[in-house]
């Protein structure tokens, strides 16, 4: 009966799945030739970049794929300019199985490098945009990419890893003459302009992507992760988030991450125009949203705190009327940052819960947000969540336990060796959380955070939320610090809210009479703003040194 019943589960789910890439616009009538066409390319390159874009390029070819600061592009050109790039690539022997370290911000030559190693069959390391030389230069030491692929303004960072090894680089604005470090670089612009634009035959083994981990508690670490088998995890998400075909989607979420890199590769099975530029302005997120009437924004949720900071006049300047989703991930999302967000813009806001090895693991949609402010959401069809104790039993709802997940899009190990924790066939996130009773999981950190303090055991996400519930506060990060009599206690580190004051007594007074007393932080830090990843995570490893110098704004 179990082999039955995961029988039926999977003809469940897929019939599921075909309805909601239906709704979705995925799926839909069209000529019978290119119905042909589209199933060959799909059966010959499998659910990658690769295939994306080419398929998208005999449905949809004459439509806009990319808006970005040099313009438009076309899906037809998009296949045309990463056709001629790998083969470019090919000549230069660039091939399958090789690695190709990707250094790009949001713009097309993310797309064209991206795409082009599929095509290739090889595999795309995306490095960090926000990493230092030494950091890129141990990462490329480690991974062994035989090219990097950068944009000009990381030249420097890039000189001792780019040693012995291919360099191009993707983005030049011409401001400051030809490029010069290192010299005689070629620009990918010119290998596409040179370049056969002629279709390539598929690899016999499908490129991999090796997105890296935040390294928000250490040295990041690749995650070596296979194509998925089939559309079932797209069809997941677009379960919970109502995402649709050829609209204009503003990806603000930098894409060497999960979350930005999820909707690159939704974009491509949906045919969305993707709305791209280098550097987060929150300002030019609106302008960009009101101009190409984008339908969607992506990002993370410190770029929700720096939009809410504008002035409401320069907010109300911008039509923000085509906005029907905002998708948050790569970092918490406290709950009065999510009531604001819709208070201000209306029931568009979607978070999504997952890590770099798991991918997505559950969702909350904009009533879960208003019923539960701070959850994380339920899992999307074809994903399961469960939480298990130290002792890898199932623990209840309302009980803390560490979360796994499985689904078709888990990791295959890191590139360096090792793998996470599996219960059950069930991978672990790395994170501790609870379930309330209607379902909804809410992660209260990361299971090596967990501070013993005084013999109790206290998670620094529920004081973090509490701390940024006061009137006072923007936002808070806590830590545990060794303590020669507890073991470890808690030290919070808080920014004001501009014109707020409160003192470390006050915040102190605040935590003790909502929480139990173990939990309140020995010390209170007031900082100007907490140190973060290009994904918004806070570095806790920077506030865990003894460097950090107090800002004069807490009284």
């Amino acid at each position: 009966m179990p082999q039955v019943q995961s029988v039926l589960d999977r003809v469940g789910n897929t019939a599921q799945a075909v309805k909601v890439l239906a709704d979705a616009g995925v799926i839909r009538p069209m000529r019978p030739d290119k119905v042909v066409h589209m199933a060959s390319t799909m059966v010959r390159w499998g659910p990658t970049p690769a295939a994306g874009y080419s398929v998208s390029a005999v449905r949809r070819p004459d439509k806009v794929g990319i808006v970005d600061e040099l313009g438009t592009l076309t899906f037809r050109e998009i296949h045309e300019r990463t056709n001629a790039l790998a083969n470019a690539w090919s000549d230069l022997g660039i091939g399958e199985g090789d690695g190709v370290a990707i250094l790009c911000r949001n713009h097309r030559g993310f797309v064209d490098a991206t795409v082009a190693c599929s095509k290739l069959g090889a595999n795309a390391l995306y490095l960090n945009t926000m990493f230092a030389g030494p950091q890129i230069t141990d990462v490329c030491a480690r991974e062994k990419p035989k090219a990097i692929v950068y944009d000009e303004e990381f030249a420097d960072l890039v000189k001792d890893a780019g040693k012995r090894r291919k360099r191009f680089v993707a983005w030049f604005d011409g401001e400051s003459g030809p490029p010069t470090q290192p010299a005689g670089d070629p620009l990918l612009e010119d290998l596409i302009q040179r370049g056969d634009s002629a279709d390539l035959v598929p690899p016999a083994e499908k490129g991999r992507v090796v997105i890296l981990t935040s390294g928000t508690t250490g040295t990041p670490k690749g995650a070596n992760r296979s194509q998925p088998k089939s559309l079932l995890p797209a069809a997941g998400l677009l379960s919970k988030i109502p995402l649709r075909a050829e609209e204009p989607w503003m990806v603000a979420a930098p894409m060497f991450h999960s979350w930005g890199f999820a909707h690159f590769t939704l974009g491509m099975a949906l045919g969305a125009q993707l709305v791209l530029r280098r550097r987060f302005d929150p300002e030019g997120a609106l302008s960009a949203i009101a101009q190409h009437e984008a339908t969607t924004l992506v990002v993370v949720p410190v770029m929700l705190s720096r939009i809410l900071e504008l002035p409401p006049e320069t907010i109300d300047r911008y039509d923000l009327r085509s906005l029907k989703i905002i998708g948050a991930s790569g970092s918490a999302l406290p709950g009065p940052l999510a009531t604001e967000v819709m208070d201000r813009f209306g029931d568009v806001l979607y978070n999504l819960y997952g890590s770099t090895e798991v991918a997505w693991a559950t969702i909350a949609q904009p009533t879960d947000l208003r019923a539960a402010p701070g959850t994380a959401g339920r899992p999307p069809f074809g994903t399961i969540v469960k939480l298990y104790d130290d002792d890898g039993n199932e623990v209840g709802d309302g009980e803390t336990g560490r979360i796994f997940v499985g689904n078709e899009l888990v990791f295959d190990g890191y590139t360096g060796g090792g793998n996470k924790a599996i219960i059950n066939g069930l991978m672990s996130t790395g994170d501790v959380g609870h379930m309330d009773d209607g379902g909804r999981l809410f992660v209260d950190g990361r299971d090596d955070e967990m501070i013993v303090s005084g013999g109790e055991n206290v998670f620094p996400r529920e004081v973090e939320d509490l701390l940024s519930h006061h009137d006072a506060v923007d936002e808070a990060a806590v830590v545990g610090v060794d303590d020669a009599k507890f073991g470890q206690r808690l030290r919070a580190f808080v920014v004001l809210t501009g014109g707020a004051g409160a003192s470390e007594d006050d915040l102190k007074a605040y935590v003790k009479s909502n929480l139990a007393s173990y939990k309140v932080p020995r010390e209170i830090v007031f900082l100007d703003e907490l140190p973060r990843n290009a994904t918004g995570k806070v570095l806790k490893r920077e506030l865990a040194s003894d460097d950090v110098e107090s800002s004069p704004r807490g009284r």
